[in-house]
């Protein structure tokens, strides 16, 4: 008997471990090609704005993280850097600075969502016509799906 529940934990484990890898591994393997440094550069040249995602913000960690230049224009979002894999990040806008989980749901309803993050080397987001980023002066990247923070960078 207690053979089979140290099989039925180990097995168990293993099932638990397994699942963990693949959300962690799938974002990767059904990402899209990520843009160029010369596509990205082409795109920072028309900024009105830049900043820089960091690794030492409140709630970033191991698995939840950015760095790397990003770049705002009226047009898009651009970021000369990498990102800590994951499903479902998107980018919004914030009229403050945020680093943290808690301030970033406390704030959430006076951002305004840009749009899906699908690489995680370098990514151009489109900004929606009726945006304006001068209105804002933060950029974040949040995993939906997990409510994750994932990164921010104040921008003016």
């Amino acid at each position: 008997m207690k053979k089979l529940v140290v099989s039925g934990a180990t097995h168990l484990l293993a099932l638990a471990i397994g699942f963990a890898a693949g959300i962690y591994a799938l974002p990767i393997l059904i990402a899209p090609s990520a843009p160029t440094a010369t596509d990205v550069k082409a795109q920072a040249v028309s900024a009105e704005f830049t900043g820089q995602f960091r690794r030492d913000l409140k709630d970033s960690d191991l698995l939840h993280w950015g760095e790397g230049t990003v770049s705002i224009s009226r047009r898009s979002i651009v970021l000369m850097g990498r990102l800590a894999p994951g499903p479902d990040y998107k980018l919004y806008l914030s009229p403050e600075f945020v680093e943290t989980e808690a301030d970033f749901l406390r704030l959430k309803p006076g951002m305004v969502r840009v749009g899906d993050v699908k690489t995680f080397d370098n990514f151009i987001v489109p900004v929606p016509e009726a945006v304006n980023p001068a209105n804002y002066n933060t950029v974040i990247v949040w995993c939906e799906t997990f409510g994750q923070f994932i990164t921010a960078a104040k921008y003016r």
